[in-house]
C-alpha cells in the first residue's frame, strides 16, 4: 500500500481566495411602495407593510425563487426565506449571495452603498407581486452558456475505490485480485491512478502486480489534455472506428481530444425552425403520433415556435394553429434535433495521442520494446443524419486503420458500418441495421473478416518473441437477424436466427416467449425458450438443442420471490440432459443484509446446490456465493468486496457506496434527536441517506449546484436542520466537507409587547433555527430551538432586546409552546 501513500502525498491540498470590488451603482428610483399602496383600502394597508408577503423573485428576468419578504414604508425589503427554487435555473451560489444581501434589508429606491458590484436596482410590483433585481448582466447576451465554469481556484480531494475478488474451492487453489482506482483533484488538474495485484490458481504462486494508469488530466471547454502513463484508447468520440489486432498497451506520453465533461445539457432548438402565421393572438398545439406534446401562445404575425422544449430526435409533427377556440390551419412539420450530435456548429470531434511504449511496476506482461506509439481518430458530422469517422494508430510496429459510418436513415431506422485493417493480421468489416417500431424492433447484422495471423508473435516473460501458436488463415463471418415484438401488454416474443463460418460453423436459432400475468394472487412471469445452436466443448461438439420453461413468482411487498425451471438440452457427452431448478430469493430489510438466495438443481449428473448473499455495511459492501457442482460434487465459493475512501478538507470518510459521480461531499451529522435519519437531495434527482456521524455523499463534478437536507420518511420529527441547504462546485476528484446539525425544536406562539404593554408590529424575532415577524397586533409564530431558546428582537438595523424563553413556564401542547405575552424591555 506504500504506492497509495506516495500518491496521496503527491496530491496535497491547496486553496485560493479572491475578492473584487466595484463602485456603487447609480441611483434608480422606481415607483415607491406608498405610491403603489394608495389604491388599497385602508383596512388592507396594515396587512401590506411589516408583515410576511409571498412574492416571486426574479434576477434580470430569470426566475430566482418563490420567497417570503417583509416590506416597510420607507421602501425597504427584507427577505425571510426562499420557499421554492425548484424551477429556477440560476446558479445556486448566486442565489445564496443575493439571499444574504436581501436578508440584511435592501432599498427599493436604488442602491447607493454596500451593494453587490453588478446591482442596478431592486423593485417590487404590487400588481403582480414580483420582486425584481436588476443588474448590469441584463444587457449581456441572453444565450445560455454551453459549458460549466470550473472553480476559479480549483478544488482538492482524493477518492480511492478498492475492490477485492477471491475465488477458490476443492482441488483448486484460491485465486484473487485486488484493484485500486484513485482519482484526485489538485487545483485544475485531476491525477488518476489504477493499480492491480493478482495471484492465480496453479503451481505459479507469484504475486503479480501492475500499474495500468498514472496520469494527470485537465478539462477544458470541449477538450481534455492528459499527461503521464496511460492506455492509449480513444475517448470523446460519438462513434469509435473498430480495429483489428492487439489492444493498445500502456504508454508514457500525451493525449488530447474532444470532451463533453464541461458541456451543459441545454435544451437545443430544431436545426430547421418551425413557423406559423397568426392573424391574432393564438395558441399552437404540437402533436406527435396523435399525442399532444407541446402547446404555446403566439402573437399575431409571422412567429417562430420555441422548439427547445420539444423532445430530441428527428420526427414528424402536426402543428395546429388555434384562434378564438377554432383550428384555423394544420401543417406537417419536421423536428430536426439529432440526438447523436448536439452542436451542428462544431462538426469535428477528434482524439489523438503520442508517446513511447512503457510499463510501470509491472511483472504481469512484458512489452518487447520501447517503441514510439501514436494514433488519431476523428468523427465528422457530414449531415445531421450522417457521421463519418476514421482512425489510424501504430501498435507494436503495426499500423491499424479503421473507418466508420453512422447513418440515421429515418426517425426509426439507422445503420452502422465499419471497415478496418491491421498489418500482419487482416481486414474486417461489419454492418448493422436497426429498425424500431411501436411494438418492438428488428436488428440485422453481418460481420466478416479476412485473416492471416501467421505474422503475429507472442512475448515470453524473458522478452523472447515467438510466433503465435493458434494462427488462422481464411475467412470468418457471422450473420444474424433478431426480432423483439410486444404482442400485447402481457405477451412478448423474441427471436434470433444466425449463421457463422470460421471458428464456429453452422446455423443458430433461438425463440422466446414471455407472459406477464398472475398466479396465486401474485405477479408471475412465464418464459418459454427454444434453441438450436452449433456444437461446442460443453455439448460434446454436437449441436446444442433444447427447450426451457421457467416461472418466476413475486410475493408482494414481502421481498420474497420463487423461480422454478425445467428444460432439456445437450449434455457434456453429447446425449440428452434434463435440468430442473428451484431458486428462493429474499430481499432483506436489515441494515447490513440486502438479499439472500438459495438454488437447488438436478440434472443427469446429480444434484447441485448454490447460495448467494449481498450485504452492505457502513464501510464495506459486496456479495458472496458458495456452490456444489452436480458434475463432480466439488464445492467452490467466491467473495467480492468493495468500498470507497474519500479524503478532503483534512477529513477522511470510508463508505461502502460506489462512487459514481466523480466527486463527493463528507458530511458530519450531529443530532439532538435519537435515531434521526436525513436525506441529502441533489437538484439532479439523486438522494443519499444520512445518519448521525460521518457520511459520504457522491455529487456531480464540475456543476455548480447544491444539496438539500430533509428528514427521511413521512413521519417528520419536531426538529430543524442547519443548514437546510449547501452549495458546492468541485472538479473531478474533489471532496468537500460540511457540518449539519439537527436541533430539537418547538413552535412558539405568543404576543410581543413593549414595556407599556402596547403591541409591537413588524418586529423581527430571530432564533438559531428560524426567524419570524410580529403581526399588526403583536402576535408571532416561529420555530425555536429547545437547546438554545433565545430570541433576538430587531427593528430595522437595531437590536432592541434579547429574550430567553423558558420552555417549562409556557403551556406545552405536543410540539407547540404557548408563551402568552412577551415583553421587550428596551425600545
Amino acid at each position: 500500500m506504500y504506492l497509495v501513500v506516495l500518491f496521496a502525498l503527491f496530491i496535497g491540498f491547496c486553496a485560493s481566495v479572491s475578492a473584487a470590488s466595484a463602485p456603487a451603482a447609480p441611483a434608480h428610483t422606481p415607483k415607491s411602495l406608498l405610491a403603489q399602496a394608495k389604491g388599497l383600502p385602508a383596512e388592507f394597508e396594515s396587512h401590506f407593510f411589516e408583515v410576511p408577503l409571498a412574492v416571486r423573485v426574479e434576477l434580470d428576468g430569470r426566475f430566482l425563487g418563490e420567497a417570503l419578504v417583509v416590506l416597510s414604508r420607507d421602501d425597504q425589503v427584507t427577505l425571510l426565506e426562499f420557499t421554492d427554487i425548484g424551477a429556477s435555473t440560476v446558479d445556486a451560489q448566486a442565489r445564496e449571495r443575493w439571499a444574504a444581501f436581501l436578508k440584511q434589508g435592501a432599498s427599493l429606491s436604488g442602491c447607493t452603498q454596500a451593494c453587490p458590484a453588478p446591482l442596478l436596482a431592486v423593485h417590487y410590483s404590487l400588481a403582480n407581486s414580483v420582486l425584481s433585481i436588476l443588474t448590469r448582466a441584463v444587457e449581456s447576451s441572453s444565450d445560455l452558456p454551453s459549458f460549466h465554469a470550473i472553480p476559479s481556484g480549483g478544488s482538492t480531494g482524493l477518492i480511492v475505490r478498492n475492490q477485492l475478488n477471491i475465488n477458490g474451492g476443492e482441488q483448486q487453489d484460491a485465486t484473487g485480485r485486488y484493484g485500486l482506482e484513485a482519482t484526485a483533484s489538485l487545483g485544475q488538474w485531476t491525477p488518476h491512478l489504477n493499480m492491480q495485484l493478482a495471484r492465480f490458481d496453479g503451481a505459479d504462486s507469484q504475486l503479480y502486480h501492475a500499474i495500468q494508469e498514472l496520469y494527470a488530466q485537465r478539462e477544458l471547454q470541449g477538450h481534455f489534455l492528459r499527461l503521464g502513463y496511460f492506455t492509449p484508447a480513444y475517448e470523446g468520440l460519438s462513434r469509435q472506428p473498430r480495429a483489428f489486432g492487439s489492444s493498445p498497451e500502456t504508454a508514457l506520453g500525451v493525449m488530447f481530444g474532444s470532451s463533453d465533461s464541461l458541456a451543459i445539457d441545454n435544451p437545443q432548438p430544431s436545426v430547421y425552425p418551425i413557423y406559423v402565421t397568426a392573424s391574432r393572438q393564438a395558441s399552437v398545439e404540437v402533436y406527435r403520433d396523435g399525442l399532444l406534446i407541446n402547446t404555446q401562445l403566439v402573437e399575431a404575425g409571422l412567429r417562430a415556435l420555441d422548439t427547445r422544449t420539444l423532445p430530441g430526435g428527428i420526427y414528424n409533427v402536426e402543428v395546429r394553429l388555434v384562434e378564438d377556440g377554432q383550428v384555423t390551419s394544420t401543417t406537417q412539420e419536421l423536428v430536426y434535433k439529432p440526438g447523436n450530435w448536439r452542436n451542428t456548429d462544431e462538426r469535428w470531434r477528434y482524439n489523438l495521442f503520442a508517446g513511447r511504449e512503457a510499463q510501470l511496476w509491472n511483472n504481469w506482461e512484458h512489452q518487447h520494446g520501447n517503441d514510439m506509439t501514436a494514433g488519431v481518430a476523428v468523427n465528422y458530422l457530414l449531415h445531421p443524419r450522417l457521421i463519418v469517422g476514421a482512425s489510424t494508430r501504430v501498435i507494436d510496429d503495426n499500423f491499424q486503420y479503421g473507418s466508420s459510418l453512422d447513418w440515421t436513415l429515418t426517425d426509426s431506422a439507422s445503420a452502422y458500418f465499419n471497415l478496418y485493417r491491421t498489418d500482419a493480421y487482416g481486414t474486417g468489416m461489419d454492418l448493422q441495421g436497426i429498425y424500431g417500431y411501436t411494438s418492438g424492433s428488428v436488428v440485422a447484422s453481418h460481420a466478416r473478416s479476412w485473416l492471416d495471423t501467421r505474422g503475429t508473435y507472442d512475448t515470453l516473460p524473458d522478452g523472447t518473441r515467438v510466433r503465435t501458436r493458434n494462427t488462422f488463415v481464411g475467412q470468418a463471418s457471422t450473420t444474424s437477424l433478431s426480432l423483439n415484438h410486444r404482442l400485447d401488454r402481457s405477451h412478448s416474443l423474441t427471436a434470433r436466427v444466425g449463421y457463422s463460418e470460421g471458428y464456429t460453423q453452422g446455423a443458430a436459432f433461438d425463440l422466446g416467449w414471455l407472459y406477464r400475468g398472475s398466479l396465486l394472487d401474485s405477479p408471475a412471469d412465464w418464459r418459454l425458450s427454444l434453441f438450436d445452436r452449433p456444437g461446442s466443448v460443453s455439448s460434446g461438439e454436437r449441436r446444442d438443442r433444447g427447450v426451457d420453461l421457467s416461472l418466476n413468482l413475486t410475493f408482494g411487498s414481502s421481498g420474497r420471490s420463487l423461480t422454478g425451471s425445467v428444460g432439456n438440452r445437450t449434455s457434456r457427452e453429447g446425449g440428452r440432459d434434463t435440468v430442473t431448478s428451484l431458486t428462493y430469493r429474499q430481499d432483506m430489510h436489515d441494515y447490513y443484509l440486502q438479499n439472500v438466495s438459495a438454488t437447488v438443481l438436478h440434472d443427469t449428473y446429480g444434484v447441485g446446490l448454490s447460495g448467494t448473499v449481498n450485504f452492505e455495511a457502513d464501510t464495506v459492501g459486496g456479495d458472496a456465493f458458495i456452490q456444489r457442482s452436480s458434475f463432480n460434487d466439488r464445492v467452490s465459493g467466491g467473495l467480492n468486496l468493495e468500498n470507497t475512501v474519500a479524503v478532503g478538507a483534512r477529513k477522511v470518510a470510508v463508505t461502502s457506496q460506489r462512487q459514481g459521480r466523480e466527486a463527493g461531499m463528507i458530511i458530519d451529522l450531529d443530532s439532538d434527536l435519537d435515531g434521526v435519519v436525513l436525506r441529502a437531495d441533489g437538484v439532479n434527482g439523486s438522494n443519499t441517506t444520512l445518519r448521525p456521524g460521518r457520511n459520504f455523499v457522491p455529487i456531480t463534478a464540475y456543476q455548480s449546484s447544491s444539496l438539500s437536507f430533509d428528514f427521511e420518511g413521512r413521519s417528520v420529527p419536531a426538529g430543524a436542520i442547519q443548514p437546510a441547504q449547501t452549495s458546492y462546485h468541485l472538479n473531478k476528484g474533489g471532496v468537500g466537507y460540511r457540518q449539519v446539525r439537527v436541533m430539537q425544536t418547538v413552535t412558539v406562539l405568543g404576543r410581543l409587547l413593549d414595556v407599556d404593554g402596547e403591541p409591537l408590529r413588524g418586529h423581527h424575532l430571530i432564533n438559531l433555527v428560524s426567524r419570524g415577524v410580529s403581526e399588526a397586533d403583536g402576535f408571532f409564530s416561529m420555530e425555536m430551538s429547545l437547546g438554545e431558546p433565545l430570541l433576538d428582537v430587531r427593528y430595522g438595523n437595531r437590536l432592541l432586546c434579547s429574550i430567553t424563553i423558558d420552555p417549562d413556564r409556557g403551556k406545552r401542547q405536543q410540539d407547540v409552546l404557548l408563551v402568552g405575552d412577551v415583553r421587550c424591555p428596551s425600545n
